[in-house]
């Protein structure tokens, strides 16, 4: 199984990267079957660096978990040729391949004015219509309050329910109190606990076609004209 963390942190430490890299090392304890344990950071090699990262977990009836991380600092140029002449350059083509091959993605910005960032916004914005559907998603955000914890309800979760993810219920939002305060390690536990039990099955879903309960595709859809004229007979 291979999860990705897409982290849009611009500086470095970054505590957007620190919430993501917790939240990974819980997700590989998790299907690995183990819930104990701190919350260490693991190193990996990013993506955009051309190489896969290597956090796994594994043990008696656990799940393998691989993790790679994608740094969207270091691909904002790339991006931004991108939006203005639809090609990716050779790292962000590489970080696309990676976000929509993934069995599960940790997705964490930075909150900007009430919202997330443009660079998270800008690189979902290139990935191709519907490579993220029926992916398990797992959303996270750091901020300076706690105040803007609501980012996550009303601009995260409405962005990846768009893209037909499968975002897990519990979200963690960071403000800068949280770090060593109670309160924090038990909603990633949380979190990462509910990703863990969604990879079982996320090559399932992700390669199931969409069937409606009479067995007929979701994309035979009858128009409502059609319908109106059949009702009038």
């Amino acid at each position: 199984m291979r999860v990705v963390l897409v982290s849009a942190g611009l500086s470095v430490p970054s505590s957007t990267r620190l919430l993501g890299d917790r939240l990974a090392a819980a997700v590989v304890r998790r299907a690995a079957g183990d819930g104990a344990g701190g919350t260490d950071v693991i190193d990996r090699t990013d993506v955009a660096e051309g190489a896969d990262g290597a956090a796994s977990g594994s043990g008696a009836g656990s799940r393998n978990v691989e993790v790679q991380v994608v740094e969207l600092r270091e691909l904002a140029v790339e991006i931004a040729h991108h939006l203005t002449n639809g090609f990716p350059g050779p790292s962000l083509a590489a970080a696309l391949r990676a976000v929509t091959e993934a069995d599960a993605l940790i997705v964490v910005t930075p909150v900007f004015s009430a919202s997330y960032s443009g660079l998270f916004k800008s690189f979902f914005d290139v990935m191709e219509k519907d490579a993220l559907a029926g992916t398990p998603v797992l959303i996270g955000a750091t901020g300076g309050s706690a105040r803007h914890s609501l980012v996550l309800e009303h601009a995260m979760r409405p962005l990846f329910a768009y893209l037909r993810a499968v975002v897990v219920p519990t979200a963690v939002y960071a403000a800068s109190e949280d770090w060593g305060a109670d309160g924090l390690a038990e909603r990633i536990e949380r979190a990462a606990g509910e990703l863990a039990g969604l990879l079982g099955g996320a090559g399932a879903r992700r390669r199931a076609p969409a069937v409606s309960p009479a067995g007929a595709a979701v994309e035979d859809v009858v128009p409502f004209a059609e319908r109106l004229a059949a009702l009038r007979r």
